[in-house]
């Protein structure tokens, strides 16, 4: 894998030179700024996977630089290094959306692991859908002024428990397989609740070692450990008042569930090698893509854990069950890409659409987000072609002739909404077929209700026997 790359950002030659040293020696690649403008800059310029920044510095802070890369990338880890005096600022800078925070003096150990974890986090959310990728922003404000993308039954009905559960203290427990979206539903839950103006934090269970999850949960004492120069907050600390998303919970050691179960039903907890009892208010959000039911039946996670956490459960569906999202999903993901990559595709091929229609999407929306963002970046004519795929999705193209996609001409929105239409009817199409025309099972079997499946037969001109009106 390619080595990682780490923005240090200061305004003492002599801290930069140190650092850069250090990390080199870590394998990393370093890339160095003397201040705000600059490292801004760079970001613009490169692949950052960090940032290493001081807090205090001339003209632009490190505050005000956190800001600013943020807007640019919410998903780049800032690091910002601070004085002893400082610490409350860093701690507000963590609730801004920093990663983390180390103080001066610190020491080396504590850098390098809280630098691994950044890059680590980094890599899988790299990997994750991006913020943009479910929700769409409209101009009318108010309530629903962002929507989720999806008009299928079950995506409706994970609307259904949002705009019931958001608002409410409850415990969520979001499952669902690899790229379904589920951090994209926890910031929605958070950004509905009464809470959205606090912190989000978000702690990826996975990506921390599980000897120093305590510590990055619970926060820890000054000496608690080798490398504890100081005391410092942990994550529900700073989720207090405000949302607390544990990621991949299903990857939790036992003897951590044990002290979470703990924190969880009685909303207390103590530092690690502290005294002290800390409360705590904060609503948390839990996700994971294993079966967490089979793991409680083979006792890799606790039961009494999953009943506290499994309060409200959110179950994404993978995309391969709600095919008539994916039309949207790629209109979506055309005018975004177009944007990033500054082109001008207009729509795609009969051949192309018809393939991702019926393409079995292993990786669910983040595949289906990298797929179209590759085929954006070799457009060459402003249509998408089955040749602007990978492989694996080419292996699975339909005959050519075959496809019903939308007639050539149309716009991008009509384009959509025939081949949504051309997807639904061929989906009914086929669960007729395999229940010989029974309409009650054929809906169970396309896990929609028999009046929501009598409406679409309506809608597209279909008899109860599937034969066209």
């Amino acid at each position: 894998m390619e080595a990682a790359q780490i923005l240090i950002v200061d305004d003492e030659p002599n801290m930069i030179r140190v650092l850069g040293a250090l990390l080199k020696r870590e394998g990393y690649q370093v890339i160095e700024a003397s201040g705000g403008q600059e490292a801004l800059k760079l970001l613009n310029e490169n692949h950052v996977d960090a940032l290493l920044t001081d807090l205090r510095m001339p003209g632009m802070d490190g505050m005000q630089l956190l800001d600013k890369a943020l807007a640019a990338n919410a998903d780049l880890p800032v690091i910002l290094i601070t004085a002893h005096g400082t610490i409350d600022s860093a701690v507000e800078a963590v609730k801004k959306g920093a990663y983390d925070f180390i103080t001066k003096p610190f020491e080396w150990s504590e850098l390098r692991s809280v630098i691994a974890k950044a890059v680590e986090t980094a890599r899988q959310g790299s990997r994750e859908i991006g913020s943009d990728s479910l929700v769409k922003t409209t101009p009318t404000g108010g309530k629903h002024d962002i929507h989720l993308l999806g008009a299928s039954e079950q995506m409706l009905q994970v609307f259904d428990v949002l705009d019931k559960v958001s608002d409410t203290p409850s415990t969520i427990l979001i499952t669902g397989e690899s790229g379904t979206g589920k951090d994209v539903i926890a910031k929605e839950v958070h950004r509905r609740s009464r809470w959205s103006q606090k912190a989000f934090i978000k702690v990826n269970c996975a990506a921390i070692p599980s000897e120093l999850l305590e510590s990055e949960l619970f926060g820890y004492e000054k000496g608690a450990f080798t490398g504890a120069v100081t005391a410092k907050p942990g994550r529900f600390e700073l989720a207090h008042e405000g949302t607390l998303f544990l990621d991949e919970i299903g990857e939790m050691s036992p003897e951590m569930q044990v002290k979470l179960l703990r924190t969880v039903q009685d909303r207390e907890f103590e530092r690690v090698g502290g005294l002290k009892t800390f409360k705590v208010e904060t609503r948390l959000i839990t996700a994971t893509n294993i079966d967490i039911k089979k793991a409680v039946e083979n006792g890799r996670f606790r039961q009494d854990l999953y009943y506290r956490l499994n309060i409200v459960n959110i179950h994404l569906p993978p995309l391969r069950e709600r095919r008539t999202d994916i039309p949207p999903l790629c209109a979506h993901f055309l005018e975004r890409f177009n944007g990033k990559l500054d082109k001008k595709v207009g729509s795609f091929s009969d051949e192309a659409m018809a393939v991702l229609g019926s393409f079995g999407w292993p990786g669910n929306i983040r595949q289906l987000e990298n797929i179209i963002e590759r085929a954006v970046l070799f457009d060459t004519d402003g249509v998408i072609h089955l040749d602007d795929f990978p492989d694996e999705v080419i292996a699975e193209s339909p005959q050519r002739g075959e496809s019903c996609a939308p007639a050539e001409g149309l716009g991008l929105k009509e384009a959509v909404k025939a081949e949504t239409s051309r997807i639904e009817r061929g989906l009914i199409l086929k669960a007729l077929d395999l229940t010989k025309g029974n309409v009650t099972q054929a809906a169970r079997h396309l896990k929609i209700s028999r009046k929501s499946m009598q409406t679409k037969m309506k809608e597209l001109g279909l008899r109860d026997d599937g034969t066209r009106q």
